[in-house]
């Protein structure tokens, strides 16, 4: 459906070397981890991926989110100049290329993954756990 929309407003992705549509993804670190830079909405856990693996980032914020949520956190990785921008009313087949070709004609995709690096947290999970395990034994006490 996505390759039919895009022919139907003059893109034929079939011709374009090193794009690729596929069905939902269930292993996405293994395919993120194979990509150059990152084209994506900017959720908390997509910005984590992100950052976690230090990729360089075009980031398109869906809009109508609760609070602007991820707005904020595509900003995070902006402010980071690990990622760029695009709003989703402003997002088209030339602001994309435009922001593509800067990346790569400025060989900014170390610079860029590097800074994304920056935002990772580094053994997050075992953070949490101790938070709660902390909450559950001050709660207990009571």
């Amino acid at each position: 459906m996505v390759a039919e929309e895009l022919r139907k407003n003059g893109l034929n992705i079939e011709n374009l070397d090193g794009i690729k549509v596929v069905p939902y993804i269930y292993e996405l670190q293994e395919v993120m981890s194979a990509c150059e830079i990152m084209l994506c909405r900017s959720g908390a856990i997509t910005i984590t991926e992100i950052a976690n693996l230090g990729k360089p980032s075009i980031l398109v914020p869906l809009p109508n989110v609760s609070h602007d949520h991820q707005q904020y956190n595509a900003e995070v990785l902006e402010n980071l100049e690990a990622a760029k921008i695009i709003k989703n009313n402003e997002l088209s087949a030339e602001r994309l290329n435009k922001e593509i070709t800067e990346i790569l004609s400025k060989d900014l995709i170390q610079k860029m993954g590097e800074n994304a690096k920056k935002a990772s947290i580094a053994n997050v999970q075992d953070k949490i756990y101790k938070e709660i395990k902390e909450l559950l034994e001050g709660n207990s006490s009571k």
